[in-house]
């Protein structure tokens, strides 16, 4: 019976369908059963092979994990790669020196033995997809009687077993086994990684960030959001750690350029690895969403950036240690600020209601359903609802007292396990301490216990760090910081490298080092009540995915994303936010001179660019009407991850970059707007543009496949 109702499910996804095209985030290998047909009507020119093959290149093999959260694609047969400038920004970060602020000035290197080796930066290829749903299906059916912690262990070592089996003696390749569909579906996905990754050119932020925080998830934009790496292999072209004897990477494949533009409703699609969706969620879990992940976020990251950012505008070198820290950090706070406001503003949680009552009028016109499917909502919402207080405490706590930055290298020496602990501690922190302030750390973590002070307030979940804090410091916050500040050796490498040489320190009678301990206690204590209806939760939300793909009936429904490689297709086209108000699906680089303020360092536009642009000198990179295109809308269906995603026409040539979202769609994780939600692109021609005539790196064209 298990094994049937798993085959009806996959039978639902392959039979052919007519779908809607700008909404999905489809998997590469059911293109041929489930997308094909429609992209071919929508005006693709390829063949499902052309974008997925196992046996020959693809399109997939040009595009790869770049980092450990974005997307970017090789352009060249010499390893060189695309993606964002903020998919970089953390390796230009790492490479950047007061006298060397590669993010404040960019950076060119004018022939091979320029580029810099970016430390700690890879990127992964995908090998191929593997269906092992029957399987592990089987397996788990084996085990469902046995005790959750025995049951887990036997699960690692079949899925073990698996991937042994599917990468056999290949020593570059590695594996892991996805749950899609809510655990409905299985696939294992091998890949390849490379590590010697090189920094090869960026603009100065003024273009890469232009706009900065303001801009952000908004449009119109004109973002030169691009950077410029390359890969290294070998002598056989396999990975390699770094070596100056290494080699430019020749990938399976790299993507043409095309020069020739695009017109609204024109066919496009991103191939990416789009990180995490949750269209499925109930109405319950959405109010979770709002109220206790994106508002302490909201307000944890407000405060903290606030410290950040006084830190940063007082010190040159401070502002580039936290830059990234910085960016990051701004970026999901705008983010959950835009979720939540396109929620109410949209009627979210009231669309999932009805989306719920739809679903169990399906059910419960048969009795087989209402068995299989008609407690699910139900059940998720009462779990939800009875982990509120637990979620809301847990967030909190994560985005608070786990972020005094100082408890960092304390945990890394806690996870030394050999005898030559200080020069294993040096090469595990040396990267932390490169960008860390601790008077900055010191102010920020003030900030932040104050707020969890203020927002949790059910004795259950107050940490112990509060008893100690009234106890000894007379319920002073700043007291209790100042102590641990004042008193730890942790906050410098020198002190904590000199503490380590002597033979009768003791680390764990660092204040530090007891502030960890009891954190991380009060976090099991909070996470196990959260997680106390895991299994029951778990068993609902695979039951209601499993109805939800049950009613589509002939027409398949798309996963959620889960940073597995994903194809979207639609078209290039602008939108109406409100009634009377129509953007644009392009802009131009008069838009950045428009934006212009001296006065503003988000809106500081280089004297360079400004000369380019007064001797309108765009080369071949101009419109037919003379104007130099930046940045263009399509409506495929992007999320975080497929930052520095390749757009591709038709024929599958590169015309631009994904690389952010539009406000006014903000809840698109949670719901798909489908009249309002917009992929934001950088044009391939302005990414040319600045490479050849800004920063003067022509030569790197000399290599590409342009049209």
């Amino acid at each position: 019976m298990r094994k049937f109702k798993i085959l009806a499910l996959l039978t639902v996804l392959i039979i052919p369908f007519k779908a809607i095209a700008d909404e999905g985030m489809w998997l590469l290998p059911l293109l041929e059963k489930m997308n094909i047909k429609d992209m071919k009507a929508a005006g693709l020119k390829l063949s499902a092979k052309d974008i997925y093959d196992i046996n020959h290149s693809s399109l997939k093999d040009a595009i790869m994990i770049f980092g450990g959260g974005c997307t970017a694609e090789a352009v060249s047969a010499k390893g060189l790669i695309l993606t964002n400038h903020h998919c970089g920004y953390s390796s230009i970060q790492e490479l950047s020196t007061v006298e060397h602020d590669y993010l404040k000035d960019g950076f060119w290197a004018m022939n091979l033995n320029e580029e810099l080796p970016a430390q700690g930066l890879s990127v992964t290829f995908i090998d191929r997809f593997i269906d092992v749903t029957s399987q592990m299906e089987a397996f788990n059916e084996s085990v469902k009687e046995l005790p959750a912690q025995q049951a887990a262990a036997k699960r690692r070592s079949f899925s073990d077993s698996l991937i042994n089996a599917a990468i056999g003696d290949n020593k570059y390749l590695k594996g892991r086994i996805y749950s899609i569909y809510e655990g409905n579906v299985y696939y294992l996905i091998t890949t390849k990684t490379f590590n010697d990754v090189r920094f090869v050119g960026a603009p100065p932020s003024s273009i890469g960030k232009f706009g900065g925080e303001t801009d952000n998830w908004e449009w119109p934009r004109h973002t030169g959001d691009f950077s410029v790496f390359r890969i290294y292999a070998d002598k056989d072209n396999n990975p390699a750690p770094y070596s100056p004897d290494n080699v430019p990477y020749k990938p399976k494949k790299h993507l043409t350029i095309s020069l020739q533009g695009y017109q609204p409703g024109d066919f496009a699609m991103i191939i990416g690895f789009p990180g995490s969706t949750r269209r499925y969620l109930t109405s319950e879990e959405v109010i979770e969403r709002r109220d206790s992940q994106n508002e302490p976020m909201i307000t944890a990251r407000t405060a903290k950036e606030e410290v950040w950012k006084k830190a940063m505008r007082a010190d040159p070198k401070v502002n580039i240690q936290y830059a990234s820290k910085f960016a990051s950090s701004s970026n999901y706070r705008k983010n959950s600020i835009g979720m939540n406001g396109a929620f109410e503003k949209l009627d979210v949680v009231n669309r999932k209601v009805q989306e719920e009552q739809d679903f169990q009028n399906w059910v419960n016109q048969d009795p087989k359903r209402v068995e299989k499917y008609g407690k699910a909502v139900e059940t998720i919402n009462e779990v939800v609802k009875e982990r509120k207080d637990a979620y809301r405490a847990l967030y909190y706590l994560s985005e608070t007292l786990n972020n005094v930055e100082l408890g960092r290298p304390v945990a890394s020496l806690s996870r030394i396990t050999g005898d030559n602990k200080k020069e294993e501690f040096k090469k595990a922190t040396d990267d932390f301490y490169k960008d860390y302030q601790p008077e900055v750390d010191r102010e920020a973590s003030k900030v932040l216990l104050k707020i969890f002070k203020e927002n949790v307030t059910n004795p259950e979940y107050i940490p112990v760090i509060f008893k100690d804090i009234n106890n000894n410091f007379g319920g002073s916050i700043d007291a209790y910081i100042d102590n641990i500040f004042d008193n730890s050796v942790f906050t410098s490498q020198e002190k904590a490298l000199a503490a380590l040489d002597n033979p009768e320190f003791k680390y764990k009678e660092d204040p530090i080092f007891k502030y960890s301990i009891d954190f991380s206690s009060s976090y099991l204590t909070i996470m196990s009540k959260y997680n106390a209806e895991r299994e029951k939760f778990s068993a609902a939300k695979k039951a209601f995915m499993a109805g939800m793909m049950e009613r589509k009936g002939n027409a398949p429904i798309y996963p959620d994303a889960n940073f597995t490689m994903r194809l979207t297709y639609g078209k290039v086209g602008g939108y109406s936010p409100k009634d009377g108000v129509e953007y644009k699906y392009y802009t131009t680089l008069e838009g950045v001179m428009q934006k212009e303020d001296p006065n503003n360092p988000e809106f500081i536009v280089p004297e360079k660019l400004k000369e380019l642009y007064k001797n309108k000198d765009y080369g071949r990179y101009a419109l037919p009407n003379g104007e130099l295109p930046t940045c263009f809308l399509t409506n495929n269906d992007i999320t975080g991850g497929n930052s520095g995603s390749d757009v591709l026409n038709a024929k599958g040539e590169l015309i631009g970059l994904a690389f952010d979202g539009n406000w006014e769609a903000m809840s698109g994780d949670i719901i798909f707007e489908r009249e309002l939600q917009r992929c934001i692109n950088v044009d391939i021609r302005y990414v040319l543009f600045i490479i050849d005539k800004f920063g003067g790196a022509g030569y790197l064209l000399n290599e590409m496949t342009i049209k």
